[in-house]
């Protein structure tokens, strides 16, 4: 198994594309922050539960798009435009599961620019080196798969000059030379330290702020050259089970720079090694991959300290997996007659690992490993079949806005379980069943409109909150609702339970995002979001099926 093939299986989920008897289509434009359209965009659309991209579109002068053909399923749509970059502000757009027949709007903003001079330490150029430039703060941090993938990496020219562009705003850390996950080849530099801006170790570097639509001129990095060493073993299965390939991730522990490298062991290897490996604490994790998926895995703490790491061995153990169903709940309310009914093919749900868990691994081992979503079959059924250990919060998702989350219950207990409230724990090997999902009919919808008043500015971050107004839905985490209010105003909230809530309007950090609203480390903030909701004061009632349209908030009656 080449390298690439294992670098590929770590980037896509190993779920089949189902596949349906009707065909459908999904619209749209895309354009920049004024509204303007931008042309000759690429549009991607992925299926929601698979990486595998479908016939994608180019946009025209209009900045429109179509792409035919799509099963009925969620899936999630992307716009590319070199030097540009998705919106900050307008990330739960890219983030939104749409079904055909629905049109989408892309945002696209104009991307900022790194930019520098890589000289040997006598001043002359370096020609030839990889720059490379990894965000390590800020709110673009957010950024979604497959976005947050995306290698920003340049080489310097015959004048030692590189320019990486169509940056997305944000905190980053610079170096040249080493290895990286986007540039597997070997060059002159391959075997040496990495050198960060200005002249620095990857602890002492520089922190770069960029802009949207601005250059940062003058990033420079005087190149040390100092050899590195080297990280060598060979990995195998439990047992000395006999495995097709194994991918290989190593990532540094500690320090401002998220580093890692990625390689592969095949049948023909004898083993794996990374070059250029400075002095640290790194942690490298083999993954065992066969009949497209991941079977194993293991991690092990390495400490470099002035000389090579040889022998190291990795001998994977088996993940978890947990089994269930989903349970369509139909409702008998009059107003949600003749409403689409909601179908598993449109329906994922995803195994979401506690944010601490992990952190030493590579962000694209992370995400794989319980962040791939799983599509029910036919009848419902659930498998998620390669959990790392682990704690996790099962997370469905859907593109009706007619139907919500009723319940998420593990019942192969001796009493069932509210998973919804608590974390569930994983080990390895386990083998967990009767995860029950039901998904009831009768979601409602809120659109509305932050108003200010003169010389009011909406705050950076702010965003929309459903509190449960009624007594004994207080603790159910499934009756908080939040979503964010774009830069014109305007916010949207689906499929929410029927029920009395309360209104709420503030600016969070992304500590307290809405993607962890619902968390179980979580209560601390649902219980201040409940005694702030109390005193804004400002109360909504939502029927079956029922779409608010044009609700306004004062920004001075929200609770800012």
């Amino acid at each position: 198994m080449q390298i690439r093939v294992v670098a590929f299986l770590l980037l896509t989920s190993v779920s089949a594309f189902a596949q349906g008897s009707q065909s459908g289509t999904i619209t749209g434009r895309v354009v920049n922050e004024s509204g303007q359209p931008l042309p000759n965009a690429k549009v991607t659309v992925l299926a929601v539960s698979s990486s595998q991209e479908t016939e994608g579109a180019v946009t025209d002068r209009e900045g429109k798009f179509e792409v035919s053909g799509l099963q009925p399923r969620n899936y999630r749509v992307f716009a590319w435009l070199s030097s540009y970059t998705p919106l900050a502000s307008d990330l739960d757009a890219w983030r939104r599961n749409y079904r055909i027949g629905e049109s989408v709007t892309l945002v696209l903003t104009k991307g900022g620019v790194i930019t520098g001079t890589v000289t040997a330490q006598t001043g002359e150029p370096i020609v030839g080196v990889r720059v490379h430039a990894r965000m390590i703060g800020n709110e673009n941090n957010r950024l979604p798969f497959p976005y947050r993938s995306i290698p920003l990496e340049r080489s310097t020219d015959d004048r030692g000059v590189y320019r990486i562009y169509g940056v997305p705003a944000g905190t980053y850390v610079v170096w040249a030379g080493s290895h990286s996950d986007a540039n597997r080849g070997v060059d002159a530099y391959t075997d040496d330290v990495p050198t960060y801006s200005p002249a620095s170790t990857r602890d002492t570097a520089e922190e770069i702020t960029v802009r949207a639509g601005e250059e940062r001129t003058n990033v420079d990095i005087r190149y040390r050259g100092e050899p590195g060493h080297i990280i060598s073993g060979s990995a195998k299965g439990a047992e000395n089970s006999e495995t097709p390939g194994y991918g290989i991730s190593l990532s540094a522990v500690g320090g401002k720079a998220e580093w890692s490298m990625m390689t592969g062991q095949d049948l023909n290897s004898k083993g794996f090694i990374f070059r250029g490996i400075d002095d640290g604490d790194y942690e490298v994790t083999a993954l065992s991959v066969g009949d497209n998926q991941v079977t194993g895995m293991v991690s092990k703490r390495i400490k470099v300290r002035g000389a090579d790491v040889t022998g190291v061995e990795l001998v994977t153990k088996p993940l978890a997996a947990v089994s269930g169903r989903v349970v369509l709940e139909e409702s008998k309310a009059t107003e949600c007659a003749g409403k689409p009914r909601l179908l598993f093919a449109e329906t994922f749900v995803s195994a979401s690992a506690e944010e601490s868990q992990g952190a030493g691994l590579h962000p694209q081992v992370r995400w794989l490993m319980g962040g791939a979503p799983v599509k029910p079959d036919a009848q419902g059924n659930l498998a998620f079949k390669n959990i790392m250990p682990g704690l996790y919060y099962f997370v469905p998702q859907f593109a009706s806005k007619h139907w919500y989350v009723q319940s998420v219950m593990l019942t192969s207990t001796k009493a069932p379980v509210d998973a919804a409230r608590g974390w569930t724990t994983l080990k390895s090997g386990d083998r967990l069943a009767g995860l029950t999902i039901t998904l009831a009919q009768g979601g409602a919808s809120l659109q509305g409109q932050l108003v200010l008043n003169e010389g009011e500015t909406q705050p950076e971050g702010t965003v929309v909150y459903l509190v449960p107004a009624e007594r004994e839905k207080a603790s159910d985490v499934l009756r908080f609702f939040g979503a964010g209010v774009n830069a014109d105003g305007k916010f949207a909230l689906n499929s929410i339970a029927p029920g009395r809530y309360r209104v709420l309007v503030k600016s969070d950090t992304a500590a307290t995002s809405v993607t962890k609203l619902r968390w179980p480390n979580q209560a601390d903030f649902r219980a201040k979001l409940r005694q702030d909701a109390e005193a804004a004061n400002k109360e909504l009632e939502f029927k079956p099926c029922q779409n608010v349209a044009g609700l306004q908030i004062p920004l001075k009656a929200s609770g800012q």
